[in-house]
C-alpha cells in the first residue's frame, strides 16, 4: 500500500522510508550527501531517523 502523505504522525517522522524517492532525496539534501550514500546508510544503519542523522554527520567528516 502506498504511503499516505497526509497521515504524518510521530511514528512516521521517526523513520526514513528508503522506498519513497522524495524522502530519500530530502534526507540526502539535508545532509549534503548523494542519494546512493543515503541509501547505503539506510541499509547499514536501518531506517531510524535519529541514528541516520548521526551516521550522516560522521560520513560528512
Amino acid at each position: 500500500m502506498a504511503d499516505d502523505r497526509s497521515n504524518r504522525g510521530g511514528r512516521d517522522r521517526s523513520r526514513v522510508a528508503a522506498g519513497q524517492s522524495y524522502e530519500l532525496g530530502y534526507f540526502a539534501r539535508k545532509h549534503g550527501i548523494s542519494r546512493d550514500q543515503a541509501r547505503k546508510l539506510i541499509q547499514s544503519v536501518g531506517n531510524d531517523r535519529a541514528k541516520l542523522n548521526a551516521a550522516a554527520e560522521k560520513l560528512k567528516r
